[in-house]
């Protein structure tokens, strides 16, 4: 059946261009040097970042990493480092002939893709009721300042994000934006002060590392984050781990294209559930809610049943529990969502329909924007509408506590 009209969709996972000036109207003064700022740059003698954006970046130009032509373009630099705006995460409006790694300017991107007013326009002509927005330029969980050697300008660099992002950015239109937050993740008890910090501001998600073993932080099966669950947990806000978070891009080999790793996305999203549900963290946090955000969905039923198969069988000799079937826990502690999923609509029964909900990710190269309502109603064409309903908006408004708004619902 078709989408109602009184079916809201709301995307879990849209992204936005951070705007100049985010860190230079709030950073001290001393700063403002060191600090994160826009310059010119000649990318075609660049390696830039040297995170999961330069593996995107070198393995689009392809050997040696280089840009073929000069390219001045308009660049983060965060205490002397380099850091592109990557053309794939700006693409909204173009044609995917079009599509393209190199750095951009802003004059490249639709005013959406930095401009909250902008945006809700655009969402607008996507059929797009509200929406949640990763960052850009700090990465999926916010990782660019875990790299930071000044931790008092990281910190401030964390929080001066958030604020935007509460005060700006989703307060341009509080009905139709998610507020999320980044975390300092280098310190769990200053991570979990800043979560209670935001969660006052309004902030209803929070952005975090699929993996943080990679980060070279400690992993789950330890105690060392019970403070940021244990504040997640009591402020009721998800944590939101994107695909690409832990900094790991799955490539096999350096032959491989870059069609290979874009693949193969969703596979961070499969480690991410194993590692959870064989840990402790439900156990202790039992409230605790996770939203994999940008990994599909078609994959979720093999991997519960091969995950329950083992722990039916190897369970007895390992440091699991033994009494909560793993696939339970899933059900009532993680959410994963969808773009073009035909697959996981199919077996959404398999999944839950209670843990699916549905993504724009305007503005990068996965979207349908302006398309997405028409493209949805599509392939949700044979599901029934209370079903649908629950899966393009009322999962997201009881898991992101976003209830509809007087304003929302005309």
């Amino acid at each position: 059946m078709p989408l109602q009209d009184y079916m809201h969709l709301i995307s879990v996972d849209d992204h936005l261009i951070e705007p100049p000036d985010v860190w230079s109207t709030r950073l001290p003064k001393k700063f403002l040097d060191e600090g994160p700022r826009i310059i010119e740059m000649d990318m075609s003698q660049q390696q830039g970042d040297e995170g999961l954006s330069a593996a995107l970046l070198n393995a689009a130009r392809g050997e040696g990493g280089r840009a073929a032509k000069k390219k001045i373009a308009e660049v983060w630099s965060y205490e002397g480092r380099i850091y592109p705006n990557i053309g794939l995460n700006a693409v909204a409006g173009k044609k995917p002939q079009e599509y393209g790694m190199d750095p951009t300017r802003y004059s490249d991107m639709l005013p959406g893709c930095y401009d909250a007013k902008a945006r809700v326009a655009d969402m607008d002509i996507d059929g797009v009721q509200a929406a949640l927005c990763f960052p850009s330029f700090p990465r999926f969980a916010g990782t660019v300042f875990l790299e930071g050697e000044d931790k008092e300008l990281a910190l401030l660099s964390v929080k001066a994000w958030n604020d935007f992002h509460l005060d700006e950015w989703a307060a341009a239109a509080p009905d139709r934006i998610i507020p999320l937050i980044i975390l300092p993740l280098w310190d769990p008890q200053a991570a979990a002060e800043e979560i209670y910090r935001c969660a006052a501001k309004g902030a209803k998600a929070i952005t975090f590392p699929e993996n943080t073993v990679t980060l070279g932080l400690p992993s789950f099966y330890t105690d060392h984050w019970d403070p940021v669950f244990r504040a997640a947990e009591e402020t009721n806000m998800p944590l939101c781990m994107h695909f690409g978070s832990s900094g790991r891009a799955p490539i096999t080999s350096p032959e491989a294209p870059m069609a290979v790793m874009i693949a193969l996305f969703g596979t961070n999203s499969m480690y991410a559930t194993a590692d959870l549900l064989f840990s402790p963290v439900f156990y202790k946090f039992p409230n605790l809610k996770i939203a994999l955000s940008e990994g599909g969905i078609g994959w979720m039923p093999y991997l519960l049943e091969r995950i329950d198969l083992t722990w039916e069988k190897h369970r007895w000799y390992q440091n699991v529990n033994k009494e909560v079937r793993p696939s339970d826990l899933f059900r009532s502690n993680i959410y994963g969502c969808f773009i073009d999923d035909h697959e996981g609509v199919a077996r959404r029964h398999q999944v839950g329909i209670d843990n699916i909900t549905w993504e724009c990710d305007y503005p990068h190269s996965d979207s349908n924007w302006p398309n997405s309502r028409r493209y949805t109603e599509k392939l949700l064409a044979e599901v029934p509408d209370e079903e649908a309903h629950k899966i393009v908006e009322l999962n997201a408004r009881k898991l992101y506590n976003f209830p509809r708004t007087e304003a929302a619902a005309r």
